[in-house]
């Protein structure tokens, strides 16, 4: 309904101000062009939709963006040309409109039939794909055809409420309200023809977003698609979006206000109307001849489609038989839950293929590339236990697909070994630092301060090797090197402890005795991590996850400064992040190498690249030239691409 009421809006706006248009201006004026217009868009819909329906044939993603784009940017163009129609007509009323105006005369019948068609077919192959869309994901096409029904039954309803309105207003105040209004709804619709066009990849920018609102507001919510129907602004849009949108409501209405005298009136010489039986031939041929072009020339999908379903007892009883090489999977959940769906490789159950969120009802479709080995699904629903199905072969032929990659499963037992080789590598690490912050102590005791900053550097350094990223250690971390990032007071706030902390008085003039009892601090928050070491370290799966966040905490934190309280040091301490990143690799590396050939060797060889290029750079990441700045950054960012993958590769599996 959402879907029919959003384009039903769209569309009838546009289509509602032209016969109002018209109507006020002449209204002896034959709406018939307006409406011939509308009919050849319907029927240009109701063929790419059976093209869809009844034939295999596929428009691609690009194709789609590209062709939505383009339509958009010429709908634009002709309603801005309506619209500053409608301001000359508006300007020179005075008592002989008929003499001066009409509506075919004035903008001519095929302008009006071409405007009406533009706005109600964009809206209305999008609304066939959308439509298309549902059904197949649904399964059946009752419930979407008639929740379309009656969202444009409902946007017909407000636009007819609109022109019966706006024909009763002064002719004057309408042509300049109602134009003011297209100019904002072709500006919305300019922003989303430059976003469909960014999405086919035919202007940049895709990714650089002005605002992403998202995840605050639902796109669902019936305001935000009444919003979205008369403005066609959406929650997500990106700077050329929102620039182009801004820049053309300014010059458009700058020049649509500006002050000009009035144009002589000129009367038009009659011409001779085309036939109506024209027009009507091309609104009704035309459009099916352009569906079955689109399904003459779009290539079409491979037949070698099978159907999988899952069911409240079985998960892919009709799974008996199977081909190499490429193929696709209907999967249809019929279970009444939703869950998450994987083709499996039988003899070591690596994914081949997943579907994640398959909701109730619904269906999606799943690639593969098979060689020859036997293969099962795995059905996760939610509320069941897991459930498989039967195994079947594939035999070896001539035609048969390459080794896909597969992503063999993580439990918890394959990541205890390592754990507590973390485990044992972190003990004796904190051990080395409870020792350097009591020299550190011992250094603010003294009152030598030149004493404790040669102190502090040792201990911030272990405290890297550690491994300690996004406060993996919780509270503990925060208190033993937290930032003061939240805090009411900043730096001075007295909940603002731990080595940052100390880091902070040492290189701003604070002297010993404020500084002593934050070490004191220092020194049991350590003791109080080795005692609970144990449990803070227990969930197997936050290793993976500290194989990429290590560096990535580095990244973020000290080579952009957000860490830096005074010393400087931020070079230095990456290097010690990426002694604790080789150490945790080591660690996962015969699960790693077991799923992804190779990785370990990759990102072992770009650490050692970032290791040099941190130890040719003098300063800190504030005052080091740009150059070796660049190079530090193109070398970190290189070896986190790398280890992005460990997270998702040892994911554990939740049955």
């Amino acid at each position: 309904m959402l879907i029919g009421l959003r384009e039903g809006l769209e569309a009838g706006l546009v289509v509602s101000i032209l016969l109002a248009a018209l109507r006020r201006a002449d209204e002896k004026a034959s709406s018939s062009p307006i409406w011939l217009g509308v009919l050849a868009a319907v029927l240009l819909a109701a063929g790419f939709g059976a093209v869809l329906t009844f034939s295999r044939s596929e428009l691609s993603t690009t194709a789609q963006e590209a062709f939505g784009g383009i339509l958009s940017i010429i709908a634009v163009c002709l309603v801005t040309a309506m619209v500053f129609w409608m301001r000359r007509t508006a300007r020179n009323l005075s008592g002989e409109l008929s003499a001066k105006v009409s509506g075919a005369a004035a903008i001519g019948t095929g302008a009006l039939a071409l405007t009406a068609f533009l706005a109600v077919g964009r809206e209305g192959l999008e609304t066939a794909l959308f439509l298309w869309t549902t059904v197949q994901a649904a399964g059946e096409s009752a419930a979407p055809l008639v929740g379309a029904a009656l969202g444009i039954a409902i946007a017909a309803l407000l636009c007819w409420l609109l022109y019966r309105s706006a024909i009763r207003i002064n002719l004057g105040k309408f042509f300049s309200r109602t134009a003011v209004l297209l100019v904002v709804i072709a500006a919305g619709v300019l922003a989303y023809g430059l976003g469909d066009l960014q999405d086919a990849g035919l202007l940049p920018g895709h990714t650089w977003l002005a605002f992403d609102l998202s995840g605050s507001i639902s796109a669902d919510a019936w305001w935000v698609t009444v919003i979205r129907g008369v403005t066609n602004l959406s929650p997500t849009m990106t700077w050329l979006q929102v620039i182009a949108y801004v820049a053309y409501l300014a010059a458009v209405l700058t020049v649509f206000y500006a002050r000009k005298p009035a144009a002589p009136v000129k009367v038009r010489r009659e011409r001779k109307p085309v036939r109506r039986w024209v027009w009507i031939t091309a609104a009704i041929a035309v459009p099916p001849a352009a569906a079955g072009v689109f399904a003459f020339v779009v290539p079409s999908s491979p037949a070698s489609t099978q159907q999988v379903t899952i069911t409240a007892s079985a998960c892919a009883p009709d799974f008996h038989s199977l081909a190499a090489g490429r193929q696709e999977f209907t999967v249809v959940n019929k279970s009444g839950r939703s869950g998450e769906i994987y083709l499996v490789r039988a003899t070591d159950d690596g994914v081949i293929g997943e579907l994640e969120g398959l909701g109730p009802g619904t269906r999606r479709t799943m690639p593969a590339n098979l060689p020859a080995g036997q293969y099962a699904w795995r059905c996760e629903m939610s509320g069941a236990p897991e459930q498989r199905s039967a195994a079947v072969a594939v035999a070896a032929t001539g035609g048969g697909g390459t080794a896909p990659p597969v992503v063999l499963p993580v439990s918890e037992q394959d990541l205890a070994g390592p754990l507590k080789q973390y485990q044992a590598y972190v003990a004796p690490q904190l051990a080395t630092l409870a020792g350097q912050v009591d020299t550190l102590r011992g250094a603010l005791a003294a009152g030598n301060l030149d004493a404790a900053k040669a102190d502090w550097l040792p201990a911030q350094l272990t405290w890297e090797r550690v491994g300690a990223a996004y406060g993996s250690f919780g509270d503990l971390a925060d208190a033993i090197d937290g930032q003061p990032d939240g805090f009411p007071d900043g730096v001075q706030d007295k909940d603002f402890t731990g080595l940052r902390r100390l880091e902070y008085g040492l290189w701003h003039g604070q002297g010993a005795a404020e500084l002593t009892p934050i070490a004191d601090k220092l020194a049991r928050d350590v003791a109080s991590l080795r005692q609970q070491l144990p449990t803070v370290t227990a969930d197997p799966a936050d290793l993976p996850v500290r194989a990429h966040e290590i560096l990535e905490d580095a990244s973020r934190d000290k080579l952009s400064g957000m860490s830096d309280q005074g010393a400087g040091t931020g070079y230095q301490e990456t290097l010690a992040d990426v002694d604790g990143t080789r150490v945790v690799l080591d660690e996962l590396a015969p699960l790693i190498e077991q799923r992804r050939p190779g990785l370990v060797a990759t990102a072992k060889a770009q650490l050692s690249t970032l290791e040099q290029a941190l130890e040719a750079t003098s300063g800190s990441p504030e005052t080091a030239p740009l150059s070796r700045r660049q190079h530090v950054n193109a070398a970190i960012g290189q070896v986190l691409e790398t280890l992005s993958l460990i997270p998702d590769l040892l994911e554990i599996r939740q049955s």
